[in-house]
């Protein structure tokens, strides 16, 4: 499984870095999140479905 961001639509509001920040940081620039893992373990499975569900814009993809 793997995550990623939709970088045309994310609008750095951090919630997926605080929900999840052993999968998800910022970059400095712009605060818009990247992933910094390729591959997801059940644990950071858990994390990245939370920050999924929390973000407002709906950036978060998850691929099965």
């Amino acid at each position: 499984m793997k995550v990623r961001v939709e970088e045309s639509v994310c609008q750095g509001h951090t919630l997926c870095a605080l929900a999840a920040p052993e999968v998800f940081a910022l970059r400095d620039e712009d605060g818009h999140a990247y992933v910094i893992v390729d591959q997801l373990s059940p644990n950071l499975e858990v994390q990245a479905r939370k920050a999924a569900a929390g973000c407002p814009e709906r950036a978060i993809l998850i691929d099965e």
